[in-house]
């Protein structure tokens, strides 16, 4: 679930300006309702204002935080620690950060050993096999495999690989590339970017990732959540 302007949005390759809002599904604590009904076990809530640093959306996580009782993992502008640890502090079950883990090394690590492993992580955005942050607006040097090891050297143990090229397209996800992080020992490799079909759940199943995103190919009717479960 991305929220901009107070409402499920959906972004392809994160350009704003190719925003569509999903109204059907009523507003965002509705929707998210809705989608533990239909057997959920997990929330991915994203505040795409906060991300590009157009205000925030936190009011309404809080109400979804407050109304749902399955876990739910929030990302979207969590930059220092303290907002980690708000975030957190409001009842969501995991805190996805990027931009922190990047550019405030030892306050990330620090935070990392005050909430545990378990409720951190880290989304590696990428572009062509570099690592973007601040919202996908800055290019990095960093190699996505090679920030993956780093982090992994640091004790993170669940990360969120998104590639920016194919997000909100539905055209089916880097399975190269999430084939080779999800054979590291011990790591939970979450996919996002690019899953618009059953075949790529199974696809990403097959290839041992942990667990997958997905937004616009369920809010536009390509297949049900309980057709995914059955499958993931």
């Amino acid at each position: 679930m991305d929220l901009m302007n107070g409402q499920i949005a959906r972004l392809s390759r994160g350009d704003p300006e190719t925003v569509k809002y999903y109204r059907a599904f009523g507003d965002p604590a509705q929707a998210a309702l809705h989608w533990e009904r239909e057997g959920a076990r997990f929330l991915h809530v994203i505040d795409l204002d906060a991300a590009v640093g157009r205000g925030d959306n936190r009011v309404l996580i809080q109400r979804i935080l407050r109304e749902v009782r399955i876990p739910v993992q929030v990302g979207g502008g969590l930059r220092s620690a303290t907002d980690v640890i708000q975030i957190l502090g409001l009842g969501a079950s995991r805190a996805l950060v990027g931009t922190l883990a990047f550019e405030k090394t030892e306050e990330f690590r620090q935070l990392l050993g005050n909430v545990g492993n378990e409720r951190l992580v880290v989304a590696l955005d990428y572009f062509e096999n570099r690592v973007v942050t601040r919202g996908w607006g800055r290019s990095t040097e960093l190699v996505l495999t090679e920030a993956l090891s780093n982090l992994f050297g640091m004790g993170v143990r669940i990360f969120l690989l998104t590639d920016v090229r194919r997000d909100g397209l539905m055209t089916g996800p880097d399975l190269e590339t999430l084939s080779k992080c999800a054979r590291i020992p011990s790591a939970k490799i979450i996919a996002a970017g690019g899953i618009g079909s059953l075949d790529d759940l199974e696809k990403l199943r097959e290839i041992g990732v942990a667990e997958a995103v997905v937004g616009r190919a369920l809010y536009e009717g390509r297949f049900t959540l309980r057709e995914a479960l059955t499958l993931f």
